[in-house]
């Protein structure tokens, strides 16, 4: 099993935005049914780190590459793209 984890950084003027991205993110649980498990969580604690991240687990990194270009989770990618500053990644078997 593969654990994909995400950490993002956004624009400080795009609020509301972000708040839409993480929005359809959670809503891609149960539609790409190669999620196994999903979790994103925005940061409550100091403005120095990240803004959010994404915990998700998949069967194998095929199924990890599948759901990268499946199209809904393609459309949600394009908006974080646009919002986003930084981003960083970390892939690993657990």
């Amino acid at each position: 099993m593969l654990r994909h984890v995400i950490l993002w950084k956004f624009k400080p003027d795009c609020r509301a935005e972000m708040q839409e991205f993480l929005a359809r993110l959670r809503a891609l649980e149960g539609q790409i049914p190669e999620i196994l498990r999903m979790e994103v969580a925005e940061n409550t604690c100091g403005e120095e780190n990240y803004d959010a991240c994404l915990i998700a687990d998949f069967a194998d990194e095929a199924a990890m590459e599948r759901y990268k270009a499946d199209p809904r989770h393609q459309a949600v990618s394009a908006l974080c793209k646009a919002i986003r500053l930084s981003r960083c990644a970390v892939d690993y078997e657990i």
